[in-house]
């Protein structure tokens, strides 16, 4: 039994990747590092980097255009669109209004979704969700998209080896068999600066060990209640679609889970930590595929600044 009254289906996604690779040896090449470190302490390898003439929504257009192709629909089609960005093409005008005109989708109601950093894409697909419960919706396109290279310092060490910029999107309809649907959630929050933009123009600051103790401990937790409220034993999820902020941190998640880490998809070792486009990076890999399966259950769950975290758990239908 889904836990909204009207099941709901990711009916497509897409990714949007900037053509400029950066490997961990440039940058090793201007900072006080090395590859082995950053391997050793990230697992990243390459992340992309956003050409300075291109903008945060022209690359989550993209993805839209990707995910709407694969969900067979058009932009007329979308009854709303949620862009979730910390990293938007500017304060105002909205970023969702910016990649409503560049699409074409002009019956869409736009909302933006800023706050939770890396966080934002679970809140917008929550959000999504609960939209296809009323009437006046019946497709929601949710946009995640992260230019993190435009507000980490390039000569610090302990943000500008992690992140990377990119975009993916996802297309949510109301789904026709009742099996399917949102299951559970979990959302949480407590107040920390241990990752924060101080100032309008600054750049992003980061307490790296505060990430991770609060990242091992929030994560798995919250996946466990998301579960129990699906009514889902945990070893019985197919997909964990975790945040890709470093891949010590999903193999941490998924082992005190006692879960096989094959379930988890990786995009972090060579995308880097994309923001609010990391789960969507990792559901864009197994969606394509055609490895999510009718019957499948998996859990979209991710950890930003704040601290905020959130879990979905789905049942494919």
């Amino acid at each position: 039994m889904s836990g909204l009254s009207v099941p709901v289906v990711i009916a497509g996604t897409g990714v949007h990747l900037p053509p400029d690779v950066v490997p961990n040896a440039e940058l090793a090449s201007t900072l006080d590092t090395s590859d082995e470190w950053i391997v050793r302490h990230t697992g990243i390898r390459t992340r992309r980097r956003l050409a300075p003439a291109e903008s945060t929504s022209g690359m989550g257009a993209a993805a839209a255009r990707q995910a709407l192709a694969a969900a067979g629909l058009t932009a007329r089609d979308v009854d709303a669109i949620i862009v979730a960005t910390y990293t938007p093409d500017q304060p105002l005008p909205s970023t969702a209004l910016i990649v409503k005109e560049r699409l074409g989708a002009d019956r869409a109601l736009t909302l933006d979704i800023t706050q939770a950093a890396c966080a934002n894409g679970v809140q917008a697909l929550f959000l999504a969700a609960h939209l296809l419960q009323t009437p006046a919706a019946r497709t929601v396109l949710v946009v995640a998209a992260d230019c993190a290279s435009r507000v980490t310092d390039p000569a610090d060490r302990t943000t500008r080896v992690f992140f990377g910029d990119a975009a993916g999107a996802a297309v949510l309809t109301r789904a026709r068999s009742p099996q399917g649907g949102l299951l559970g959630w979990d959302f949480g929050a407590e107040l920390s600066y241990d990752v924060e933009i101080p100032a309008p123009g600054a750049y992003l600051r980061m307490n790296g060990r505060a990430v991770w103790n609060t990242a091992t401990r929030c994560l798995p937790d919250s996946i466990l209640r998301a579960a129990d409220e699906a009514g889902v034993p945990v070893e019985e999820i197919t997909h964990f679609f975790l945040h890709q902020a470093n891949l010590n941190i999903v193999t941490a998640a998924m082992d005190k889970l006692g879960v096989p880490r094959s379930r988890a998809p990786v995009t972090v070792d060579t995308l880097g930590n994309t923001g609010s486009a990391g789960v969507f990076t990792a559901l864009h890999e197994r969606f394509t595929t055609g490895a999510v399966r009718p019957g499948d259950t998996y859990v979209v769950s991710a950890i930003g600044a704040g601290f905020q975290w959130g879990t979905l758990c789905f049942r494919h239908p």
